[in-house]
């Protein structure tokens, strides 16, 4: 494959890229939503939890090296009817920096996407900038009333549907993989494996996440 006139190589991460691959999601993440990151390690500890979807573990190789990567894992929406749906939940995914703007990301997603509906999966979801995400083929949550766990629409709530009607009446509340309540200590350690960067604050990312949580409203409100 092809991005930018980049021979890019998508292929399923092995237990060898481990280390690069979260090396490559840290310096993605070092100071972007927040000061430092922990993304990271929520990769380290996510390849062996409960619904992780190893199938569906790619990484972006150009040259022999890792420069990105995308999981996911198994979570659902808890309807208004009281039953459970399984989607899919999408993150961390990454591109090293310096090969950012490329369509590597997209790569990523579309791979994946389609191997996920094979497999019979009804819809990906995922939080992030929807001025981001809406160019991939993700709309808002909201437009499928769908809310996140404390019942609230968010704009940074974004879903993909793998068929037609998938999500169809599912209106309720998304509740994510409990893998995602990382313990922030543990975090802490994990990353002295890493070399020392220095943690940023007011980085024009982080004004832009402060702007994106702030876009949510309770369910009988209308969305910012």
């Amino acid at each position: 494959m092809k991005a930018n006139d980049i021979q890019v190589i998508l292929r399923q991460e092995q237990e060898a890229d481990y280390k690069q691959t979260e090396f490559v999601t840290r310096e993605a993440f070092w100071n972007y939503y927040t000061p430092k990151c922990y993304e990271h390690y929520l990769l380290h500890i996510m390849r062996n939890s409960f619904g992780f979807v190893k199938e569906l573990d790619f990484v972006a190789e150009v040259g022999g090296n890792v420069v990105g990567n995308v999981v996911y894992t198994k979570s659902f929406i808890l309807a208004d009817n009281g039953n459970k749906y399984e989607v899919l939940t999408l993150g961390p995914i990454c591109v090293l920096p310096t090969f950012w703007c490329k369509g590597i990301a997209r790569m990523l997603i579309e791979h994946t996407k389609t191997l996920a509906k094979q497999m019979g999966f009804r819809a990906i979801v995922l939080c992030g900038d929807p001025d981001i995400y809406s160019r991939m083929g993700f709309v808002a949550s909201e437009d499928f009333y769908i809310r996140t766990a404390d019942n609230k629409y968010f704009k940074a709530l974004q879903v993909m549907e793998l068929y037609d009607n998938a999500l169809k009446g599912l209106q309720g509340r998304y509740v994510e993989n409990e893998i995602y309540n990382i313990d922030i200590a543990a975090a802490e350690i994990f990353d002295k494996q890493f070399p020392f960067k220095p943690a940023i604050v007011g980085t024009p990312s982080q004004k832009r996440f402060a702007e994106i949580l702030s876009m949510q409203k309770s369910s009988n409100e209308t969305i910012l």
